[in-house]
């Protein structure tokens, strides 16, 4: 192999690794002051052409006379707290009129500590499990925090004469930390750029329709699974939000593909699909493909990008949080 094939390599290597840093840095700071348009990235394969055409056709969402609002996803679908990314509280009680007494006095626990707490509750009725989220994009939970949730949780349970189990307290404040540099590595956006415009307003309406995405109230496309959980999403680059009225007259420079590792299910299919439209977009529009630091993605590149999610995928599977669960979309949000 040539010297001239070895550095050449080697820049290749350098631009991948460069983007998944970028993102990670950048998604790390940004999650701390205020909600970005879109977080840097690649791109997976969840649908295949059969699958994203009989989307199109079955979802009402895609008739172009309107955008829709953004369904929620299944945040709260979570049937309790999870020892993965919460601070866990059990306490039983014998009391056969304890439940009512529980639920009344969780609401306020629940609101002061919103959205962190979390309460489970045994199909008997006598026995629960009180948790809160140890880490979120707003970082881990401190130790004073921990303190007030335990003991409102103590007095609670000794309100209705309930027997209580609780972790020690150091050791939960270490395991939020551990938890929050954990994310600070796997909380990555993977985006891809199409430039060369101005392009066509109607024409990126017409590819993103056609490949299953529809224009939702933040004014982006995206592209939702059954489950309506977001799998990326499409809009102008520059942030200017598209609406159906503009559509016709809307002529962004460039546009942006993005996607949440963390929150996203089938991370490599859905990646490949989202830069299968990236190309197809560049195709039809006469555009280019590049990532954030304006480097040319071509198919290799894509396809080490690809590996390298699966490697983030498998640590966030080990940590007990795959990605797009319950215990992922709460703790990515």
């Amino acid at each position: 192999m040539s010297e001239l094939q070895i550095g050449l390599l080697g820049i290749g290597a350098l631009v991948v690794a460069g983007v998944l840093a970028y993102n990670r840095i950048q998604e790390r700071g940004a999650r701390r002051e205020a909600e970005r348009a879109f977080r840097s990235g690649h791109a997976d394969v969840l649908l295949d052409e059969t699958a994203t055409a009989r989307a199109a056709a079955d979802e009402p969402h895609h008739a172009p006379a309107a955008a829709r609002a953004a369904p929620t996803a299944p945040e709260a679908a979570a049937a309790g707290p999870d020892p993965a990314i919460d601070y866990i509280v059990e306490f039983a009680s014998g009391q056969a009129a304890a439940l009512a007494s529980v639920l009344e006095q969780w609401t306020a626990i629940e609101r002061r500590h919103a959205p962190r707490a979390l309460l489970g509750t045994a199909t008997d009725g006598k026995s629960w499990r009180a948790g809160l989220q140890l880490v979120s994009r707003d970082g881990a939970i401190g130790e004073a925090d921990l303190i007030e949730f335990r003991s409102a949780v103590e007095t609670l349970a000794a309100s209705v004469g309930a027997t209580v189990s609780a972790p020690e307290m150091r050791a939960a404040v270490d395991a939020a930390r551990a938890l929050d540099d954990f994310c600070a590595d796997t909380d990555i956006q993977v985006v891809v750029h199409v430039v060369g415009g101005p392009f066509p307003g109607t024409k990126v309406r017409a590819a993103a329709e056609a490949s299953g995405l529809a224009l939702e109230d933040d004014g982006k496309f995206a592209l939702r699974n059954d489950a309506k959980l977001l799998l990326y999403a499409l809009g102008a680059r520059d942030g200017a939000p598209f609406t159906a009225a503009s559509m016709r007259e809307a002529a962004p420079a460039a546009l942006t593909l993005a996607l949440e590792v963390g929150r996203t299910p089938e991370t490599r299919r859905t990646f490949e699909s989202m830069a299968r439209l990236a190309h197809q977009l560049a195709a039809v529009l006469g555009g280019s493909i590049v990532d954030d630091n304006g480097n040319a993605l071509d198919e290799r590149a894509v396809a080490a990008i690809a590996q390298q999610l699966d490697a983030v995928r498998a640590q966030l599977e080990a940590r007990g949080v795959p990605p797009g669960s319950p215990a992922a979309l709460r703790l990515f949000s």
